[in-house]
């Protein structure tokens, strides 16, 4: 179901913001006056001309968006991913970052029609306690991290202030499915601590 939501301040554009409906960055959108749109669904263009929508915002979306559509919002078509791009695109970036130790943090970048592979506008890297950190308590972390990033950066993102860089070099990427063999790692869920999951354990 699309839930439609309008904040108090009018002004000069409205976002689609694409992810779920109790995401924090979403409620800090709206907390903070600007005009929002939000579904999980897939979209068409039709829903992007009769909402109007001249921005989008993607956090924890699942579904590709369409040549089509990125085209109504040239350089205002934005993700919101919790890995340091170009390292862990696509599914359980934060799983991945531990099972084969490459970097860790976030990024936020252009969305463009592959998996995460749009130019980087802003991230940051993370350094985590290994021996203390569990999935849950890294994912967390890194929830928060880039819900600050995107809050201190909107304004800039907004005009376009910020000049984006592309990525650089191969990095990784993983599929949902991906993860099914190695789920015997997740001895505790995902309060497995993070120390266990190393490439070094699983081909031993």
């Amino acid at each position: 179901m699309n839930k439609k939501l309008k904040s108090k301040k009018n002004i000069d554009i409205k976002i689609l913001f694409l992810g779920r409906d109790d995401s924090p960055v979403l409620d800090w959108l709206i907390n903070i006056g600007e005009s929002v749109v939000q579904t999980s669904e897939k979209i068409n263009p039709e829903f992007m001309y009769l909402n109007k929508i001249n921005f989008i915002i993607s956090y924890r979306y699942i579904h590709l968006l369409k040549k089509e559509i990125l085209d109504l919002c040239p350089g205002r078509a934005i993700n919101l991913h919790i890995s340091y791009l170009p390292y862990n695109r696509g599914s359980h970036p934060n799983f991945w970052s531990f099972v084969e130790n490459t970097p860790k943090g976030v990024t936020i970048h252009y969305l463009d029609e592959g998996i995460d592979t749009g130019d980087i506008l802003i991230q940051e890297k993370v350094e985590f306690n290994i021996k203390k950190e569990t999935l849950v308590s890294s994912y967390e972390q890194l929830q928060s991290l880039i819900l600050n990033l995107f809050k201190n950066n909107w304004e800039d993102i907004k005009i376009r202030k910020i000049k984006s860089k592309k990525q650089i070099g191969p990095g990784t990427f993983h599929k949902n499915i991906d993860k099914e063999n190695l789920n015997y790692l997740l001895t505790d869920n995902w309060n497995t601590l993070v120390s266990g999951l190393d490439k070094h354990n699983i081909n031993s």
